[in-house]
Protein backbone atom coordinates (compact mmCIF):
# COMPACT_ATOMS: atom_id res chain seq x y z
CA UNK A 1 0.00 0.00 0.00
CA UNK A 2 0.97 3.44 -0.70
CA UNK A 3 1.05 6.05 2.23
CA UNK A 4 -1.02 8.61 1.85
CA UNK A 5 -2.44 11.44 4.32
CA UNK A 6 -3.94 14.35 3.96
CA UNK A 7 -5.82 16.63 6.57
CA UNK A 8 -7.39 20.30 6.96
CA UNK A 9 -7.02 22.15 10.36
CA UNK A 10 -7.08 24.98 11.86
CA UNK A 11 -4.20 27.57 11.79
CA UNK A 12 -4.43 27.01 15.10
CA UNK A 13 -5.64 24.38 18.13
CA UNK A 14 -5.26 25.62 22.43
CA UNK A 15 -6.46 22.63 24.37
CA UNK A 16 -6.41 22.63 27.88
CA UNK A 17 -7.86 23.54 31.16
CA UNK A 18 -8.10 28.18 31.33
CA UNK A 19 -7.46 28.26 27.88
CA UNK A 20 -9.97 30.10 27.23
CA UNK A 21 -7.95 33.28 28.86
CA UNK A 22 -6.13 33.28 25.83
CA UNK A 23 -8.94 34.38 23.76
CA UNK A 24 -8.14 37.92 24.35
CA UNK A 25 -5.20 37.08 22.54
CA UNK A 26 -6.08 35.59 19.74
CA UNK A 27 -8.48 37.72 18.70
CA UNK A 28 -6.25 40.76 19.09
CA UNK A 29 -4.26 39.14 16.46
CA UNK A 30 -7.25 39.05 14.19
CA UNK A 31 -8.69 42.78 14.18
CA UNK A 32 -10.68 45.12 17.05
CA UNK A 33 -14.12 44.17 15.86
CA UNK A 34 -15.71 41.03 17.14
CA UNK A 35 -19.29 39.56 16.31
CA UNK A 36 -19.82 36.61 18.82
CA UNK A 37 -22.48 34.41 18.39
CA UNK A 38 -23.96 31.91 21.11
CA UNK A 39 -27.10 31.04 23.00
CA UNK A 40 -29.57 32.62 25.27
CA UNK A 41 -28.19 29.99 28.07
CA UNK A 42 -24.47 30.26 28.21
CA UNK A 43 -25.01 34.45 27.34
CA UNK A 44 -26.32 34.29 31.09
CA UNK A 45 -23.51 32.74 32.78
CA UNK A 46 -21.05 34.39 34.70
CA UNK A 47 -18.05 32.51 32.88
CA UNK A 48 -19.77 34.45 29.58
CA UNK A 49 -19.53 37.48 31.28
CA UNK A 50 -15.86 37.33 32.11
CA UNK A 51 -15.07 36.58 28.59
CA UNK A 52 -16.73 40.06 27.41
CA UNK A 53 -15.04 41.60 30.33
CA UNK A 54 -11.60 40.20 29.40
CA UNK A 55 -11.98 41.20 25.09
CA UNK A 56 -13.11 44.69 26.35
CA UNK A 57 -10.18 44.68 28.30
CA UNK A 58 -7.94 43.84 25.18
CA UNK A 59 -9.32 47.26 23.47
CA UNK A 60 -12.23 44.90 21.26
CA UNK A 61 -15.50 46.25 20.91
CA UNK A 62 -18.28 43.24 20.67
CA UNK A 63 -21.02 42.57 19.29
CA UNK A 64 -23.43 39.85 20.60
CA UNK A 65 -25.57 37.86 19.24
CA UNK A 66 -27.22 35.95 21.82
CA UNK A 67 -30.08 33.74 19.98
CA UNK A 68 -28.44 31.18 18.16
CA UNK A 69 -31.07 28.02 18.10
CA UNK A 70 -30.46 24.51 18.11
CA UNK A 71 -29.64 23.02 14.49
CA UNK A 72 -29.38 26.49 12.98
CA UNK A 73 -32.52 27.62 11.17
CA UNK A 74 -32.21 29.31 8.00
CA UNK A 75 -33.52 32.42 8.31
CA UNK A 76 -32.03 32.76 11.76
CA UNK A 77 -28.77 33.22 9.95
CA UNK A 78 -30.22 36.25 7.62
CA UNK A 79 -31.46 37.90 10.58
CA UNK A 80 -27.95 37.90 12.29
CA UNK A 81 -25.88 39.01 9.58
CA UNK A 82 -28.57 41.75 8.92
CA UNK A 83 -28.23 42.87 12.37
CA UNK A 84 -24.15 42.77 11.97
CA UNK A 85 -23.72 44.77 8.67
CA UNK A 86 -23.23 47.83 10.22
CA UNK A 87 -21.05 46.79 12.98
CA UNK A 88 -18.54 45.33 10.15
CA UNK A 89 -16.74 43.29 12.32
CA UNK A 90 -13.46 41.91 11.87
CA UNK A 91 -13.69 38.18 12.89
CA UNK A 92 -16.54 36.18 14.39
CA UNK A 93 -16.55 34.30 17.64
CA UNK A 94 -18.63 31.48 18.00
CA UNK A 95 -18.76 29.98 21.67
CA UNK A 96 -21.70 27.46 22.80
CA UNK A 97 -22.60 23.75 21.60
CA UNK A 98 -21.96 23.06 17.64
CA UNK A 99 -24.83 25.01 16.57
CA UNK A 100 -23.32 28.46 18.14
CA UNK A 101 -19.78 27.43 15.98
CA UNK A 102 -21.74 26.55 13.00
CA UNK A 103 -23.97 30.24 13.09
CA UNK A 104 -20.34 31.69 13.28
CA UNK A 105 -19.40 29.76 10.23
CA UNK A 106 -22.47 30.76 8.32
CA UNK A 107 -22.52 34.25 9.54
CA UNK A 108 -18.89 34.89 8.71
CA UNK A 109 -19.57 33.27 4.93
CA UNK A 110 -22.50 35.93 4.42
CA UNK A 111 -20.94 38.88 5.78
CA UNK A 112 -17.97 38.09 3.87
CA UNK A 113 -19.70 36.69 0.27
CA UNK A 114 -23.40 37.82 0.50
CA UNK A 115 -26.18 36.22 -0.95
CA UNK A 116 -28.21 33.31 0.74
CA UNK A 117 -27.04 30.77 2.12
CA UNK A 118 -28.91 28.72 -0.40
CA UNK A 119 -25.84 29.47 -2.50
CA UNK A 120 -23.45 27.67 -0.52
CA UNK A 121 -25.08 24.40 0.04
CA UNK A 122 -23.24 21.46 -0.97
CA UNK A 123 -19.01 20.98 -1.47
CA UNK A 124 -16.58 23.82 -2.71
CA UNK A 125 -19.09 26.63 -3.11
CA UNK A 126 -17.94 28.86 -0.76
CA UNK A 127 -15.60 31.02 -3.32
CA UNK A 128 -12.84 32.51 -1.08
CA UNK A 129 -11.54 33.04 2.33
CA UNK A 130 -14.34 34.42 4.82
CA UNK A 131 -13.92 36.36 8.28
CA UNK A 132 -11.40 34.78 10.26
CA UNK A 133 -13.44 32.34 12.68
CA UNK A 134 -12.59 31.46 16.40
CA UNK A 135 -14.33 28.52 17.79
CA UNK A 136 -14.87 28.48 21.56
CA UNK A 137 -16.64 25.23 22.26
CA UNK A 138 -18.49 24.17 25.82
CA UNK A 139 -19.63 21.09 24.47
CA UNK A 140 -17.60 17.92 23.56
CA UNK A 141 -19.52 16.43 20.67
CA UNK A 142 -20.00 18.08 16.85
CA UNK A 143 -16.16 18.76 16.79
CA UNK A 144 -17.33 21.40 14.47
CA UNK A 145 -14.36 23.87 15.96
CA UNK A 146 -12.12 22.28 13.51
CA UNK A 147 -14.11 21.03 11.06
CA UNK A 148 -15.11 22.37 7.60
CA UNK A 149 -18.73 21.92 7.98
CA UNK A 150 -21.91 24.03 8.91
CA UNK A 151 -24.77 22.19 9.23
CA UNK A 152 -28.50 23.72 9.31
CA UNK A 153 -31.79 23.50 8.63
CA UNK A 154 -34.13 25.06 6.02
CA UNK A 155 -37.58 24.73 6.48
CA UNK A 156 -37.58 24.03 2.79
CA UNK A 157 -36.04 20.55 3.28
CA UNK A 158 -36.87 17.81 4.73
CA UNK A 159 -33.31 17.31 5.99
CA UNK A 160 -31.04 19.35 7.77
CA UNK A 161 -28.50 20.67 4.88
CA UNK A 162 -24.78 21.22 5.17
CA UNK A 163 -22.41 23.96 3.93
CA UNK A 164 -18.55 22.19 3.13
CA UNK A 165 -15.24 24.54 2.56
CA UNK A 166 -12.01 24.19 3.52
CA UNK A 167 -12.88 28.30 3.83
CA UNK A 168 -15.44 26.87 6.84
CA UNK A 169 -12.84 26.02 9.16
CA UNK A 170 -12.14 28.08 11.82
CA UNK A 171 -8.68 30.58 12.09
CA UNK A 172 -8.50 29.25 16.35
CA UNK A 173 -10.35 26.75 18.48
CA UNK A 174 -9.70 27.21 21.88
CA UNK A 175 -11.05 23.90 23.65
CA UNK A 176 -11.57 24.23 27.45
CA UNK A 177 -12.41 21.50 29.13
CA UNK A 178 -13.28 23.74 32.36
CA UNK A 179 -16.54 25.19 29.75
CA UNK A 180 -18.09 21.31 29.90
CA UNK A 181 -17.99 20.99 33.51
CA UNK A 182 -22.02 22.24 33.78
CA UNK A 183 -23.25 20.01 30.64
CA UNK A 184 -25.75 17.89 32.18
CA UNK A 185 -25.57 13.98 31.78
CA UNK A 186 -28.08 13.66 28.74
CA UNK A 187 -26.11 16.29 26.56
CA UNK A 188 -23.08 14.92 27.85
CA UNK A 189 -23.77 11.08 26.52
CA UNK A 190 -25.47 12.37 23.25
CA UNK A 191 -22.54 14.77 22.27
CA UNK A 192 -20.02 11.99 23.28
CA UNK A 193 -21.67 9.45 21.35
CA UNK A 194 -21.88 11.57 18.34
CA UNK A 195 -17.94 12.03 19.02
CA UNK A 196 -17.10 8.54 19.04
CA UNK A 197 -19.31 7.73 16.07
CA UNK A 198 -17.49 10.45 14.02
CA UNK A 199 -13.97 8.63 14.87
CA UNK A 200 -15.27 4.98 14.55
CA UNK A 201 -16.67 6.28 10.95
CA UNK A 202 -13.94 8.39 9.93
CA UNK A 203 -11.21 5.11 10.80
CA UNK A 204 -13.25 2.85 8.98
CA UNK A 205 -14.22 5.07 6.17
CA UNK A 206 -13.23 4.09 2.49
CA UNK A 207 -9.87 4.07 1.37
CA UNK A 208 -9.63 5.90 -1.97
CA UNK A 209 -5.90 6.08 -2.36
CA UNK A 210 -3.52 8.91 -3.63
CA UNK A 211 -4.93 10.38 -6.56
CA UNK A 212 -3.86 14.40 -6.57
CA UNK A 213 -6.94 15.40 -7.69
CA UNK A 214 -9.08 14.03 -4.90
CA UNK A 215 -8.67 16.40 -2.02
CA UNK A 216 -8.99 19.37 -4.67
CA UNK A 217 -12.60 17.80 -6.28
CA UNK A 218 -13.95 16.96 -2.73
CA UNK A 219 -14.30 18.14 0.80
CA UNK A 220 -14.17 14.49 2.27
CA UNK A 221 -12.14 12.06 0.94
CA UNK A 222 -11.62 8.97 2.95
CA UNK A 223 -9.21 7.42 5.45
CA UNK A 224 -5.66 8.15 5.60
CA UNK A 225 -2.38 7.93 7.70
CA UNK A 226 -3.02 11.25 9.67
CA UNK A 227 -6.99 10.96 9.93
CA UNK A 228 -6.04 7.52 11.21
CA UNK A 229 -3.83 8.95 14.10
CA UNK A 230 -6.58 11.18 15.41
CA UNK A 231 -9.48 8.59 15.13
CA UNK A 232 -7.76 6.26 16.92
CA UNK A 233 -6.98 8.83 19.79
CA UNK A 234 -10.38 10.00 20.15
CA UNK A 235 -11.63 6.29 20.43
CA UNK A 236 -9.23 5.74 23.36
CA UNK A 237 -10.17 8.53 24.79
CA UNK A 238 -13.94 8.12 24.48
CA UNK A 239 -13.74 4.40 25.17
CA UNK A 240 -11.84 5.12 28.60
CA UNK A 241 -14.04 8.31 30.21
CA UNK A 242 -17.04 9.05 28.30
CA UNK A 243 -18.67 7.20 30.89
CA UNK A 244 -16.84 8.67 33.69
CA UNK A 245 -18.11 11.81 32.25
CA UNK A 246 -21.99 11.14 31.86
CA UNK A 247 -21.79 9.49 35.63
CA UNK A 248 -19.75 12.20 37.33
CA UNK A 249 -20.03 15.76 35.91
CA UNK A 250 -17.39 17.12 37.76
CA UNK A 251 -14.12 14.70 37.24
CA UNK A 252 -12.10 16.76 35.49
CA UNK A 253 -9.94 14.28 33.80
CA UNK A 254 -13.15 12.33 32.55
CA UNK A 255 -14.22 15.61 31.26
CA UNK A 256 -10.41 16.38 29.11
CA UNK A 257 -10.41 13.24 28.04
CA UNK A 258 -13.93 13.44 26.69
CA UNK A 259 -13.45 17.17 24.99
CA UNK A 260 -9.68 16.00 23.60
CA UNK A 261 -11.79 13.13 22.34
CA UNK A 262 -14.70 15.24 20.43
CA UNK A 263 -11.88 17.55 18.89
CA UNK A 264 -9.37 14.43 17.80
CA UNK A 265 -12.81 13.18 16.26
CA UNK A 266 -13.18 16.47 14.46
CA UNK A 267 -9.22 16.70 13.13
CA UNK A 268 -10.41 13.15 11.74
CA UNK A 269 -14.17 13.46 10.37
CA UNK A 270 -12.97 16.38 9.20
CA UNK A 271 -11.19 15.18 6.30
CA UNK A 272 -11.88 11.63 6.17
CA UNK A 273 -15.73 12.52 6.21
CA UNK A 274 -18.58 10.71 8.26
CA UNK A 275 -20.42 7.34 6.02
CA UNK A 276 -23.59 5.18 6.77
CA UNK A 277 -24.45 6.13 10.44
CA UNK A 278 -24.89 9.72 9.53
CA UNK A 279 -26.59 8.93 5.97
CA UNK A 280 -29.75 6.90 8.21
CA UNK A 281 -29.91 9.76 10.68
CA UNK A 282 -30.33 12.63 8.28
CA UNK A 283 -33.82 11.43 7.36
CA UNK A 284 -34.43 9.28 10.98
CA UNK A 285 -33.41 12.47 12.45
CA UNK A 286 -35.75 14.72 10.23
CA UNK A 287 -38.99 12.16 11.30
CA UNK A 288 -38.36 11.58 14.63
CA UNK A 289 -36.72 15.42 15.86
CA UNK A 290 -34.66 13.54 17.85
CA UNK A 291 -31.04 14.93 18.40
CA UNK A 292 -28.00 14.10 15.71
CA UNK A 293 -26.01 12.49 17.94
CA UNK A 294 -28.42 10.10 19.76
CA UNK A 295 -29.56 9.05 15.77
CA UNK A 296 -26.21 7.94 14.59
CA UNK A 297 -24.96 6.28 17.92
CA UNK A 298 -28.10 4.49 17.92
CA UNK A 299 -27.12 3.53 14.09
CA UNK A 300 -23.43 2.49 14.77
CA UNK A 301 -23.11 -0.60 16.51
CA UNK A 302 -25.15 -2.06 13.14
CA UNK A 303 -23.43 -0.54 10.81
CA UNK A 304 -20.48 -1.39 12.11
CA UNK A 305 -21.43 -5.05 12.11
CA UNK A 306 -22.51 -4.56 8.31
CA UNK A 307 -19.01 -3.62 7.59
CA UNK A 308 -17.50 -5.99 9.56
CA UNK A 309 -17.11 -8.35 6.62
CA UNK A 310 -14.65 -5.84 4.75
CA UNK A 311 -13.35 -3.78 7.77
CA UNK A 312 -12.52 -6.40 10.12
CA UNK A 313 -9.20 -5.74 10.88
CA UNK A 314 -10.24 -1.12 11.42
CA UNK A 315 -12.72 -3.14 13.74
CA UNK A 316 -10.17 -5.47 15.59
CA UNK A 317 -7.52 -2.04 16.17
CA UNK A 318 -10.91 -0.21 17.80
CA UNK A 319 -11.57 -3.57 20.13
CA UNK A 320 -7.63 -2.54 20.72
CA UNK A 321 -8.10 1.34 21.47
CA UNK A 322 -10.95 0.72 23.71
CA UNK A 323 -8.53 -1.91 26.00
CA UNK A 324 -10.10 -4.95 25.00
CA UNK A 325 -7.85 -7.93 24.99
CA UNK A 326 -4.48 -8.42 23.63
CA UNK A 327 -3.63 -7.28 19.81
CA UNK A 328 -2.52 -10.94 19.06
CA UNK A 329 -6.30 -12.05 19.69
CA UNK A 330 -8.02 -13.19 16.40
CA UNK A 331 -8.82 -10.35 14.19
CA UNK A 332 -12.39 -11.27 13.88
CA UNK A 333 -13.43 -12.40 17.57
CA UNK A 334 -11.84 -8.86 18.40
CA UNK A 335 -13.79 -7.11 15.54
CA UNK A 336 -17.06 -8.47 17.24
CA UNK A 337 -15.93 -7.53 20.61
CA UNK A 338 -15.37 -4.00 19.82
CA UNK A 339 -19.07 -3.94 18.27
CA UNK A 340 -20.70 -5.37 21.66
CA UNK A 341 -18.22 -2.89 23.54
CA UNK A 342 -19.75 0.36 21.46
CA UNK A 343 -23.26 -1.67 22.35
CA UNK A 344 -22.68 -2.03 25.72
CA UNK A 345 -20.93 2.01 26.21
CA UNK A 346 -23.92 3.49 24.39
CA UNK A 347 -26.43 1.38 26.73
CA UNK A 348 -24.53 2.46 29.85
CA UNK A 349 -25.75 6.17 28.76
CA UNK A 350 -28.77 6.32 27.81
CA UNK A 351 -28.61 5.98 24.00
CA UNK A 352 -31.38 3.98 22.49
CA UNK A 353 -30.91 0.85 21.66
CA UNK A 354 -33.38 1.04 18.28
CA UNK A 355 -34.51 2.90 15.50
CA UNK A 356 -38.22 2.09 16.93
CA UNK A 357 -37.16 3.25 20.69
CA UNK A 358 -35.62 6.25 18.69
CA UNK A 359 -38.97 7.01 17.82
CA UNK A 360 -39.02 6.06 14.10
CA UNK A 361 -42.27 4.62 12.28
CA UNK A 362 -42.30 1.09 10.92
CA UNK A 363 -44.19 2.57 7.62
CA UNK A 364 -41.57 5.12 7.27
CA UNK A 365 -38.82 2.42 6.92
CA UNK A 366 -38.55 2.06 3.17
CA UNK A 367 -38.37 6.41 2.85
CA UNK A 368 -35.72 6.36 5.37
CA UNK A 369 -33.54 3.44 3.17
CA UNK A 370 -34.51 5.71 -0.02
CA UNK A 371 -33.76 8.96 1.34
CA UNK A 372 -30.37 7.27 3.28
CA UNK A 373 -29.14 5.89 0.06
CA UNK A 374 -29.13 9.21 -1.73
CA UNK A 375 -27.28 10.77 0.62
CA UNK A 376 -24.24 10.17 -1.95
CA UNK A 377 -20.97 11.80 -0.64
CA UNK A 378 -21.83 9.74 2.83
CA UNK A 379 -22.64 6.76 1.16
CA UNK A 380 -19.48 6.25 -1.26
CA UNK A 381 -17.66 6.94 2.08
CA UNK A 382 -18.84 3.63 3.09
CA UNK A 383 -16.18 0.64 3.14
CA UNK A 384 -19.17 -1.51 1.93
CA UNK A 385 -21.41 -0.34 -0.99
CA UNK A 386 -25.09 -0.03 -0.66
CA UNK A 387 -27.73 -1.23 -2.65
CA UNK A 388 -31.90 -0.23 -1.71
CA UNK A 389 -32.47 -3.54 -0.71
CA UNK A 390 -28.97 -3.99 1.98
CA UNK A 391 -29.87 -0.48 2.91
CA UNK A 392 -33.94 -1.88 4.03
CA UNK A 393 -32.15 -4.88 5.69
CA UNK A 394 -29.76 -2.84 7.66
CA UNK A 395 -32.44 -0.37 8.59
CA UNK A 396 -35.07 -3.01 9.60
CA UNK A 397 -32.61 -5.43 11.65
CA UNK A 398 -31.59 -1.39 13.64
CA UNK A 399 -34.98 -1.12 13.78
CA UNK A 400 -35.71 -4.52 15.30
CA UNK A 401 -32.73 -4.50 17.47
CA UNK A 402 -31.33 -7.77 15.29
CA UNK A 403 -28.11 -6.87 15.31
CA UNK A 404 -26.72 -9.93 13.91
CA UNK A 405 -29.13 -9.33 11.08
CA UNK A 406 -27.22 -6.41 10.48
CA UNK A 407 -24.26 -8.30 8.76
CA UNK A 408 -26.98 -9.67 5.95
Amino acid sequence: MTLFAAIRLPKEILFGKGQRHALPAVATRLGRRALICTDERFAGTPVFSEILAALRNASIEIMVHDRVLPDVPRDSVAVCVEEAQSFAPDMVIGIGGGSCLDMAKCAALLLSHGGSLQDYYGEFKVPGSTLPIIAVPTTAGTGSEVTPVAVISDPDRTLKVGISSPYLIAAAAICDPELTMSCPPGLTAIAGADALTHAIEAFTAKRRGADPNLAQNHVFIGKSALTDHFALLAITLLGRSLEAAYRDGSDENARADVMMGALAAGCAFGTAGTAAAHAIQYPAGALTHTAHGLGVATMMPYVMNYNRSVSAAEMAQIGSALGLGPWEEATERMAKAAIEEIRRLFAAIGITGTLAELGLSADKLDWTAEQALGIDRLIKNNPRSFDLDAMKRLIQAAYDGDLAASAV
